[in-house]
């Protein structure tokens, strides 16, 4: 378990991220009761105190307050830092910039077959898409100015995702009238590729590989 300091330094970020206007501690505070029908914005607005901040930080760790999390921890055996090693990375996700996260989301998901993995916020300024082994995140912007980009230069692509039938993957998606910005195309490098454009103009290729 972590020590009680390491609680206290949580709870200190959490009172930074409010005073930085940062949305995302809209899904921490509506964690308590009291909070749960606010927005993002009325979050924004509240009084936040340290108080509050270890309040939320006492109860996402599943203890009923800031008191009872501070016994547990005094109490508990120090836990063991994991040992050292060589640095691993791992998959990297695009990050699509949108108008509307929920409406864009509800595109993937009803025209491109995607799950919807997670909305965060209310109204939602960021969520996440997949669909088997492709995950595509979404950011809230006031204008997607990587799409405008993307219209003006011909082959500016926002994300890449391989499929093994691009080709029956194309007649699917033909067949709910996804805008297309490249038809099935063999290129010199090797692959066949598609485009589509999401509702914001992102282009997204998706490519086969033979």
């Amino acid at each position: 378990m972590p020590t009680v300091e390491t609680y206290r330094k949580q709870s200190k970020l959490l009172l930074r991220w409010h005073r930085a206007g940062n949305f995302s501690i809209g899904e921490r505070v509506r964690h308590l009761e009291r909070y749960r029908s606010l927005t993002d914005l009325q979050v924004l607005s509240l009084k936040f105190t340290l108080a509050l901040a270890q309040e939320i930080v006492a109860v996402e760790s599943g203890y009923g307050n800031w008191a009872e999390l501070k016994t547990a921890a005094a109490d508990a055996p120090k836990t063991l830092r994991a040992s050292s090693g060589p640095p691993v990375v791992k998959n990297a996700i695009p990050v699509l910039f949108v108008r509307d996260v929920k409406a864009s989301a509800n595109f993937f998901h009803e025209k491109l077959r995607f799950k919807i993995d997670f909305l965060r916020g209310i109204p939602p300024f960021y969520g996440a898409v997949s669909r088997q082994g492709a995950c595509l995140h979404l950011r809230h912007v006031e204008q997607p100015f990587f799409a405008q980009a993307a219209a003006q230069e011909r082959g500016l692509i926002c994300a890449f995702i391989e499929v093994a039938n691009g080709q029956a993957l194309f007649e699917e998606f033909k067949a709910r009238n996804v805008d297309f910005a490249q038809k099935p195309t063999k290129q010199a490098w090797g692959g066949t590729d598609f485009h589509l454009k999401d509702p914001d103009g992102n282009v997204i290729s998706f490519v086969t590989y033979k």
